[in-house]
């Protein structure tokens, strides 16, 4: 009934190689502390719409997602981790200076007790991954990559492995 129709099929994401995936997020200690966390949390919609803008710069897609009333976080899929390492570093990114900031705040204590920060990264091999979404618009991996109907790749979560590991296997170098 609203926001965007969904397509009535079962499709799968058209990712092909490795998949990285960032997860990125912060928790709020002291709810009070406002002028802490604040900052903290307006900062990834500002990485987000700056990645937005400069597609090369390696980000396929994002999920804004929250985990309480305390935690918030993004799940991000990105070309490859040398990009993704490459905009971490990059000094003409707006990261680089919220990172200086969070540095220049944690050396002085005034930030680590009312606001936690986290990341985790993943470079997840082909073939070890699959997918499935049913009746859904584009959504995760999908979303960054493009979706296929279910069947290109198989039915069932062991069919579409197994077409990863065929793919994987392809691209292996030959054995000693």
């Amino acid at each position: 009934m609203f926001g965007k129709p969904t397509s009535v099929s079962r499709t799968t994401a058209a990712a092909e190689g490795d998949v990285v995936v960032l997860l990125i997020g912060m928790r709020i200690n002291h709810f009070w502390a406002v002028h802490h966390w604040l900052p903290v949390f307006l900062a990834m919609p500002r990485m987000l719409r700056e990645l937005t803008k400069q597609p090369g710069r390696g980000l396929l897609g994002q999920v804004l997602l929250t985990a309480s009333p305390r935690t918030y976080y993004v799940v991000q899929y990105w070309e490859s981790k040398e990009k993704l390492y490459t905009y971490a570093s990059a000094s003409d990114m707006f990261h680089h200076r919220a990172w200086a900031t969070i540095n220049r705040k944690e050396k002085a204590g005034k930030l680590r007790q009312h606001v936690g920060i986290w990341h985790e990264t993943y470079v997840v091999p082909e073939g070890s991954y699959e997918s499935i979404y049913g009746d859904m618009p584009p959504f995760g991996l999908a979303a960054a990559h493009g979706v296929l109907p279910l069947e290109r790749r198989g039915r069932r979560a062991s069919d579409r492995f197994a077409y990863r590991a065929a793919k994987a296997e392809q691209g292996a170098p030959p054995s000693a």
